[in-house]
């Protein structure tokens, strides 16, 4: 599990839309699991900050949709149990026939994340997912989503502005400069045991020092571009 941060501007999306195979890649190329990346593909799946669901279409029809299409030989049986599967470990067992307009937004997320592990990815990429939520969601939707990884053993890259969620999800966190001509400043490596206990990791001094570190990064990028600025003024 790596997290990309870094400010506004800097490329973290770019990065993430360009492994999902959504953009060109002006150089170099990308490879997941041992394939050169040429395109969107089912081993790639994206949850994005805003989940676009369907809103004609009940939570089971948002997630069978893409369902249908990575599993056409699957059995109709084979396919609702994958669906019903991943909207259970979301925590929407007593919701799958609710649209949209009647879920609230964490609810409509778990759809989105549901609708990403039904795939079965080799590659999770989120982006931002949880930046429209309360920071009580947000926390609940972090540890669907570590919970999840604890079973499927998904490689997951993240990108978040927030300092707190990076350390406590990630592996690593790759911390970027500033754009424009914006590259990896430096790789952090976070050493916390999982499966991860929220309350545990919040009491440990390595936590706030990951923190401290991260935020001595972002500190120092702005300060580098606001004396780049007065110099070119």
């Amino acid at each position: 599990f790596i997290s990309v941060i870094g400010h506004s501007g800097c490329g973290k999306s770019t990065v993430l839309t360009m492994i999902a195979g959504l953009n060109e890649i002006t150089s170099g190329g990308i490879v997941v699991a041992g394939r050169e990346v040429q395109g969107p593909g089912p081993d790639r799946a994206v949850v994005f900050q805003s989940p676009c669901l369907l809103p004609w279409m009940c939570a089971f029809e948002n997630v069978l949709l893409g369902v249908n299409q990575v599993y056409p030989h699957a059995s109709k049986a084979e396919r609702r149990q994958i669906v019903e599967y991943s909207l259970n470990v979301v925590g929407l067992a007593d919701a799958m026939r609710k649209f949209p307009r009647e879920m609230s937004g964490g609810m409509q997320q778990r759809v989105g994340i549901a609708r990403a592990i039904a795939l079965k990815p080799k590659m999770l990429l989120l982006d931002e997912p949880f930046g429209r939520l309360d920071s009580l969601t947000r926390m609940e939707l972090q540890d669907v989503i570590l919970n999840i990884l604890n079973f499927e053993k998904i490689t997951t890259m993240m990108i978040t502005h927030d300092p707190d969620e990076a350390v406590y999800m990630s592996d690593r966190i790759c911390m970027m400069t500033n754009g424009p001509g914006a590259k990896v400043g430096e790789v952090m490596p976070i050493h916390f045991a999982r499966p991860r206990n929220r309350e545990e990791i919040m009491e440990t001094s390595d936590f706030y020092e990951y923190r401290r570190r991260l935020l001595q990064f972002l500190d120092d990028c702005e300060r580098e571009k606001k004396q780049r600025k007065a110099k070119a003024g």
